[in-house]
């Protein structure tokens, strides 16, 4: 697995007007972070920070949790969910889902 960090650039570019977002390095990808707090991560896709609340409309929506392959098993994290993909490209939206992940 892998972030790209062009995906990363472009996701920030699509979310500046939250304000700055700046990417960092985070286990083979990258994580971004506005105001001091990680709302997101890029590795071979984007993937927002969901809660209890959230979760259901990202499962609704399709959206898968990050997992990953350690010591021979699957590891799932429910607290990273895929964005839809018809997101990606729309700046509104994809800012919507990021002011969530922040709160």
């Amino acid at each position: 697995m892998s972030g790209s960090r062009s995906l990363a650039e472009h996701v920030a570019d699509q979310l500046a007007p939250l304000g700055e977002v700046t990417l960092h390095r985070y286990f083979g990808g990258w994580a971004l972070r506005s105001r001091g707090s990680q709302f997101a991560m890029v590795m071979d896709t984007l993937y927002l920070r969901v809660d209890g609340a959230s979760r259901p409309s990202y499962q609704e929506a399709g959206c898968t949790p990050f997992t990953y392959h350690a010591a021979g098993r699957e590891v799932v994290v429910r607290a990273y969910y895929s964005v839809p993909a018809e997101v990606m490209d729309d700046r509104d939206g994809l800012c919507a889902l990021a002011r969530a992940a922040l709160a």
